[in-house]
């Protein structure tokens, strides 16, 4: 099944994650923290915090801040007591927008991330106002040029719900969300390294921004993902 080009959005992505490495750092204690205060400490028990210990892992995230985060979790440990929140808005051309936050005071969040919207020619919407348009899943991105045939035979093997090949040649397999760190490890090691491999919100339909459109959709995701509150955006809209 074809898709939109996604390769640009991959480089532009890890180059933004790349550029900001203390604030990953960061979101990753926060969303540890949060995961063991909501599941329990024990990743075992807990597929949630063994998600994000795994993503810590692969971030070089120290063990230290990872053990220090899991016992202020579970109040082992005096912290600060964070909350989820997750917006709802639109962007350019009506495109939809969701972004996830854990905050220790919620009156700035909610200030900030609609001031970003406001700015940058979006809006703040309403509760599930886009939410409907999105599925939660694992997904995997791997370059072009990666052996379509024989990462379809290994992904519907390991339980993938669907394998892609885009536009640009770059195939994207699609997970349940509690299956995803599985699924990964049999594709690594089949030799298959995903060049970008999360649970995320996926868009069920994707429409593409170009030019001008795109330039200023790229600032609004941009100014949002910049705020300390911000753990993650998902967007309809592929930018080329």
């Amino acid at each position: 099944m074809a898709g939109h080009s996604k390769w640009a959005n991959i480089k532009h992505r890890k180059a933004a994650a790349d550029a900001k490495k203390g604030k990953i750092t960061t979101r990753l204690v926060k969303e540890i923290t949060i995961a063991a205060k909501m599941g329990g400490g024990d990743p075992n028990s807990n597929p949630r915090l063994r998600l994000v210990m795994e993503k810590a892992r692969e971030n070089n995230v120290p063990k230290d801040n990872v053990d220090r985060a899991i016992k202020r979790g579970t109040g082992e440990l005096e912290g600060v007591n964070y909350e989820e929140l997750r917006f709802e808005g639109y962007g350019i051309n009506g495109a939809g927008v969701i972004v996830d936050c854990l905050t220790d005071n919620k009156t700035r969040t909610v200030a900030e991330v609609r001031h970003a919207f406001n700015k940058y020619g979006g809006n703040l919407g309403t509760d599930g106002c886009v939410s409907f348009q999105f599925k939660h899943c694992g997904q995997l991105i791997f370059a072009p040029g990666t052996n379509e045939d024989k990462i379809i035979d290994v992904a519907l093997e390991a339980g993938a719900l669907d394998i892609f090949s885009n536009d640009d040649g770059s195939i994207e397999v699609i997970t349940n969300p509690n299956d995803f760190i599985e699924i990964k490890k049999i594709l690594q090691d089949s030799g298959f390294n995903p060049e970008f491999a999360e649970v995320v919100m996926k868009a069920e339909n994707e429409t593409e921004l170009v030019g001008e459109e795109g330039e200023r959709m790229q600032r609004l995701l941009d100014a949002i993902e910049e705020l300390d509150d911000v753990q993650e955006v998902y967007t309809t809209v592929v930018i080329n």
